[in-house]
């Protein structure tokens, strides 16, 4: 596998981390799209991904795009617990109308 460098105009989308899957896409309608690698650098305006050697590399009118892991990133609160207090300093009746919460094992 080789890398490529894109260097931008702009500077990048601030979610963009190393691991993330870049694919750019040369079809007006977006239909066509091809998967380069994943990330392994970044930097304000460039980034640095996997590539195979086949794969045609994109051109300067290509519109370039990231996808997050599965994996990563989807997680709430980590850690044994959460505490969490709720204060009324109104002084007349109010009215908690919903709480929510999501717990995962993370591990056993």
């Amino acid at each position: 596998m080789d890398s490529i460098t894109l260097t931008f105009l702009n500077p990048l989308n601030v979610s963009v981390q190393i691991g993330d899957t870049v694919y750019y896409s040369n079809d007006v309608n977006g239909k066509i799209i091809v998967l380069m690698g994943a990330i392994t650098a970044i930097t304000t305006y460039s980034i640095t991904c996997n590539i195979w050697a086949s794969t045609i590399r994109p051109d300067e009118n290509s519109f370039i795009l990231f996808s997050k892991t599965a994996i990563a990133n989807t997680n709430g609160l980590k850690g044994y617990y959460a505490e969490m207090q709720f204060k009324n300093n109104s002084e007349g009746p109010v009215e908690l109308f919903s709480v929510g919460s999501e717990i995962f094992e993370s591990s056993k």
